[in-house]
């Protein structure tokens, strides 16, 4: 069992953060924020997809001021990504459920103060987001762009906001690559309790952030860090939260949906397994009960996979097996196999609720 740091608890929206609560899984949108019958699509695919939080961009005006009819057609809590710009954290923090700042980009204290005031007024939080790419000169001009020099720019700004009797607060420490990401995040857990989110800024294509964020959100996870986490990816929006959940479920903290395992392609295998693990997986995809399912190309490993399997299904010359906890049930072949081998699933899925 993973031990997780414990956390202030904090709530964005109607969802916790931190403490004992499940990690939520976010997401950002990419229309422009002042389109909100484009945003509130957007927004809605992601709520369909298993969104629990979504951000967007407010870079100017036009888009803080969409930000109420946005808040009015959506169900996910909405969070405010501010850049630059105070006075539109000043609008935004009157409709939304979270404020993300840079400090190193926001400007002078007495801003940061107008920020915290009007978050305080309606008992919103904020996200402290620190990118090792903008750095506070004074940090970086000391640090460069370091974990070091991320973790400094946090610490200071942790106890910025706390001085001003502020203490509703996420921090976050993204940089581009797995190594500074996870220095970052472990040099600064043990220097405070609020809740973190996790993230590899401007992690790349489908392909690259799955691997980075994998690693990076995967490692810091299993020391027990993390509260709410974002898998950036330059691509389309529902695959972040689909990696994201993966994660989850592979690290072993989200216990929801079949952990499907299949062995690799070899020539032992008796079968097309690539089309038969895609037909199962589209087949499962709607069982949100947690089961443990194996799926063999051949008989060499089955047996032995399949005693700490719920429901495994093992392909051989002509016809294949389907077990229950290693237990052998059926010799079946052609469709009758996986037809079985699915109704046992659902079979094993309805007792689990």
């Amino acid at each position: 069992m993973i031990k997780r740091y414990p956390t202030k608890q904090i709530f964005v929206g109607n969802v916790p953060i931190g403490g004992d609560a499940p990690i939520p899984v976010q997401s950002m949108t990419f229309t422009k924020t002042s389109d909100v019958k484009a945003t509130v699509e957007q927004i809605t695919a992601l709520h369909f997809a298993g969104a629990d939080i979504v951000r967007v961009a407010v870079p100017n005006m036009e888009a803080a001021l969409a930000l109420k009819q946005i808040k009015s057609q959506v169900d996910l809590p909405l969070v405010a990504d501010i850049h630059f710009h105070y006075k539109l954290a000043l609008i935004a923090a009157e409709v939304v459920d979270c404020i993300r700042i840079n400090p190193g980009n926001i400007g002078d204290k007495k801003r940061v103060q107008e920020v915290v005031k009007a978050c305080q007024e309606r008992n919103i939080p904020i996200r402290i987001g620190v990118n090792s790419g903008s750095l506070e000169k004074q940090f970086e001009d000391k640090y460069g762009q370091t974990p070091q020099g991320m973790v400094a720019s946090a610490d200071y700004n942790i106890k910025y906001l706390e001085d001003l009797g502020f203490t509703n607060m996420k921090i976050s420490l993204k940089a581009s690559d797995v190594q500074r990401t996870v220095e970052a995040y472990r040099t600064l857990r043990p220097m405070n309790n609020y809740p973190f989110h996790l993230g590899v800024t401007e992690a790349g294509t489908q392909f690259h952030s799955t691997i980075k964020s994998s690693i990076a959100l995967g490692s810091l996870l299993l020391d027990g860090i993390g509260d709410t986490l974002r898998v950036s990816m330059t691509g389309e929006l529902e695959e972040e939260i689909k990696v994201g959940k993966a994660i989850l479920k592979d690290v072993g903290i989200a216990k929801e949906g079949l952990n499907i395992v299949s062995c690799p392609t070899c020539g032992r295998i008796e079968a097309d397994l690539v089309s038969a693990v895609a037909e199962i997986e589209k087949r499962t995809s709607h069982i949100k009960e947690s089961l443990d399912v194996s799926v063999m190309g051949c008989v060499v490993n089955a047996i032995g996979e399949a005693k700490s399997a719920d429901v495994a299904i093992a392909f051989g010359k002509g016809s294949g097996l389907v077990m229950k906890r290693g237990e052998i049930i059926a010799k079946l072949s052609g469709d009758a196999l996986i037809n079985r081998f699915i109704e046992e699933v659902e079979f094993e899925a309805q007792k689990r609720k």
